[in-house]
């Protein structure tokens, strides 16, 4: 029950749903509801014609020759059945028309695959998938992005949405083409059941990051659970985009610098951050849940049992919303505070689940 239940709520069926929805709403209705019609009147006529020319009129003769039409019709029927010449003109002329209908069907399932490979393969479809990530734009950061994701232990589905003819990342990227801050397009990419959606500038232009507000608008519009990550070009829309209710954003500039102000003092500092956030050997940054077993206990306590049983070595601590570092030695941890670790892995530490925490 549980493999049929994941089955029916796998991402592919899903975009196959959002495929057949679009094509029906293409579809010449009244041309199906004339074929059926068509079929129905034809298999009255043959029946009833089969029926007074071959049997002997009682009605169970006349179900007998319905279901001989039914069946000849799908290239099935039982050619014994009839033995005049009427009979045999009328099972040519189902055969003839049967041929016709299973064309057509055969037809319109064939197109529907073909629309579905050409528009999935153009980035025309929908992503189908539910907690994932939604890159919106695509730079030099949106690619490192995706590199440093794909090496990261807690693994998630990317969906890329960009205004490009071919999607620039990687083939396990779900590509999505249309324009970040329109609606249709982002719930294409499933923003509404995404996790995470972080925004990135195509460029380094004030423009740039009018689009991004507009994208964080149409995103907090859409889906107000979502979290929101942004790159910011230029320091002074910092105001506009917290206006807009973005959840976190990154001024890469002012980051830059700060970085170089504190290596130029203090030698060494700039490889450390580097390795850091960065994939790939080495420890890295990991936010994860409190172990239920520590609620209670010290700061130092916490501590050495994180270097003790996970290699994980305490940075911060996140409590409603809040980090707090450097903490004093009498801070005891809460329910529902979550820690921030470097570690070389996640190991048997939990992930952060709740991505509005």
């Amino acid at each position: 029950m549980g493999r049929l239940r994941h089955l029916v709520d796998s991402a592919f069926l899903r975009r196959v749903s959002w495929h057949f929805r679009r094509v029906t709403t293409k579809i010449d209705r009244r041309f199906f509801a004339s074929l059926f019609v068509g079929l129905v009147v034809v298999l009255a006529i043959a029946a009833l014609s089969v029926w007074l020319a071959e049997t002997d009129r009682t009605l169970n003769d006349f179900g007998a020759s319905l279901h001989w039409s039914v069946t000849t019709v799908f290239g099935q029927g039982d050619a014994s059945y009839v033995s005049t010449p009427v009979g045999w003109v009328i099972g040519w002329l189902l055969g003839i028309f049967g041929v016709a209908i299973v064309a057509t069907i055969t037809g319109a399932l064939v197109g529907f695959v073909i629309d579905f490979l050409l528009k999935e393969g153009q980035g025309m479809g929908a992503s189908g998938y539910k907690d994932h990530m939604v890159i919106c734009g695509w730079n030099a950061t949106a690619r490192d992005l995706v590199t440093e994701l794909s090496t990261d232990a807690y693994k998630t589905q990317l969906v890329l949405l960009c205004d490009r003819e071919r999607s620039p990342a990687p083939n396990d990227v779900y590509f999505v083409r249309g324009t970040p801050s329109n609606d249709a397009d982002l719930k294409r990419a499933g923003v509404d059941c995404a996790r995470t959606a972080v925004i990135c500038p195509d460029d380094g232009s004030n423009e740039a990051d009018m689009t991004s507000i507009l994208t964080v608008l149409a995103i907090e519009s859409i889906a107000p659970q979502v979290r929101t990550v942004v790159e910011v070009n230029n320091p002074d829309h910092v105001p506009h985009f917290r206006r807009a209710g973005v959840d976190e954003l990154m001024v890469s500039s002012k980051l830059a610098a700060h970085l170089m102000a504190r290596s130029a003092l203090y030698p060494g500092l700039s490889e450390l951050v580097t390795d850091l956030v960065s994939g790939g050997e080495g420890s890295e940054l990991y936010r994860v849940e409190l172990p239920t077993d520590v609620v209670g206990f010290s700061i130092d306590d916490v501590s050495a049992l994180l270097r003790k049983e996970h290699c994980a070595t305490l940075l911060a601590v996140n409590r409603n919303g809040h980090t707090f570092s450097n903490l004093a030695t009498d801070f005891k941890f809460e329910l529902g505070d979550d820690l921030i670790v470097v570690a070389e892995s996640l190991g048997k530490l939990h992930p952060l689940q709740d991505s509005r925490a």
